[in-house]
């Protein structure tokens, strides 16, 4: 039997594709590319703006034909369009789907599959990973996490969920929603999780959270996420470790001086402003001033040496007024971060900022705002990369692309180069940069 996932979204609708695949294989399916040719069809989805949802009803409608012809066909919906309540709405629009599954959670699919005589099957040989043609090969267990077949030993860097949910509900985001309150992993199972990827050839991961660094705070005297890097930190055979998406109010001291401390940490902080006004930040209940966020970024730098930091912003917020806009482009002026991850405000089902305020800023002017902050930050990045030329740094590979191999440095940034002398792929090189742009750089290994 053959399965398909498409997956819409975040780095946690990815993570949670790969363990969806991942209990698939265990049942003894394996993947195809075409959704046409599997028995198994899934598709992964996100709601965080209409753009996701529309595309993903579309291809739910167009496979539906499958459906018809071949009723045995499974056709599962996943993630943030389901929910974490039971989905009525859905299976009554979508009667042609077999099974709805809330976000991180594949057991109603595994339970489906074994209720129609699919069962895991145990000592497989491909749960043996092939580490190198001298070395002894390793015996995935059961209980480890298995990466889908055509990424064991292929991957170089992963994702790994450490808190599902959120509390913090601003009025713009329909995540509480949609995938429940926070409900933080124990330090043992994030490390296994850890542990059997490395084994599998992963030399990088990044720890996720709709928030991550309000990891713990759900358990009573529970660990923080510096406690969770520490322990991270001591995973043999792990090269890099990354975490994201931080919260203003929740990056302390104690975090900032870990990631400065460890080696393994990398010097990358993602930690969005949203907005660059008080009043809009206070209409989407952020919790913190325009001020509070230049004095995090002071103390970032301070704490962090060579420190990149990226931040999320949206444009186009009910009652964003120009000048208030005119702020927002102003401290991403000032400040010159790495990266901003701009998008334009769409309103969401559920969400405070639906009911209570309405979408008063035209398509046209959210585009409009949009493009000047790309704008803004070609020429900001531009000029940070620039600092890079002919410096010395640390590339970890993840593949050849177009005869080049790719790979990004400690802070993030995308790096290629050309070297047919040797395999690459999951190395660290080091790269001597003799070209830079806003959104990549190019070198020569040294």
């Amino acid at each position: 039997m053959k399965y398909h996932i498409t997956t819409y979204g975040c780095q946690m609708n990815t993570a949670d594709s790969q363990r969806l695949a991942s209990e698939m294989e265990k049942l003894g399916l394996h993947a195809t590319p075409v959704a046409e040719d599997a028995d198994v069809i899934v598709l992964n989805t996100c709601v965080v703006r209409q753009g996701p949802e529309d595309k993903a009803v579309s291809r739910l409608l167009s496979l539906k034909p499958l459906k018809q012809k071949n009723p045995d066909v499974v056709f599962g919906v996943m993630g943030c369009m389901v929910g974490v309540r039971e989905p009525k709405a859905l299976r009554e629009k979508f009667p042609f789907v077999d099974t709805f599954l809330p976000p991180s959670d594949p057991s109603a699919l595994v339970q489906l599959l074994q209720a129609r005589g699919v069962q895991a099957e145990t000592g497989r040989e491909d749960y043996w990973l092939e580490r190198d043609a001298t070395e002894t090969r390793y015996a995935l267990q059961d209980a480890d996490f298995i990466l889908p077949a055509h990424e064991r030993g292929q991957l170089v860097s992963a994702h790994v969920p450490i808190i599902f949910g959120c509390n913090h509900v601003c009025t713009f985001c329909i995540i509480p929603y949609r995938r429940g309150t926070e409900r933080s992993r124990s330090i043992g199972e994030i490390a296994a999780h850890v542990r059997s990827l490395v084994a599998q050839g992963v030399q990088e991961v990044t720890l996720l959270g709709q928030i991550v660094d309000r990891y713990g705070y759900d358990v009573p005297d529970g660990p923080r996420l510096p406690q969770l890097l520490r322990a991270i930190h001591d995973i043999d055979g792990l090269q890099r470790i990354r975490f994201l998406t931080s919260h203003p109010n929740y990056m302390n001291d104690e975090l900032l001086d870990t990631v400065a401390e460890l080696p393994k940490v990398m010097e990358h902080i993602e930690v969005p402003i949203q907005a660059g006004d008080d009043e809009v930040l206070k209409r989407m209940k952020r919790g913190y001033t325009v001020d509070a966020y230049r004095l995090l970024i002071e103390k970032i730098r301070a704490r962090i040496p060579n420190v990149s930091i990226a931040t999320d912003i949206i444009v186009g917020f009910p009652g964003e007024t120009e000048k208030q806009f005119q702020g927002t482009y102003d401290i991403l002026q000032e400040l010159k971060l790495d990266v901003a991850h701009v998008a334009m405000y769409s309103p969401r089902p559920n969400t405070a900022s639906a009911s209570r305020f309405p979408d008063d800023v035209s398509p046209e002017e959210k585009e409009r705002r949009r493009q000047a902050i790309d704008d803004l930050q070609a020429e900001v990045v531009g000029e940070i990369n620039k600092r890079y030329l002919n410096q010395t740094v640390e590339v970890l590979v993840e593949e050849k692309n177009k005869q080049r191999w790719k790979g990004r440095t400690r802070t993030n940034k995308l790096v290629f180069f050309q070297d047919d002398t040797r395999e690459w792929k999951g190395q660290l090189a080091h790269v001597k940069i003799n070209w830079t742009g806003p959104w990549s750089m190019i070198g020569e290994v040294m």
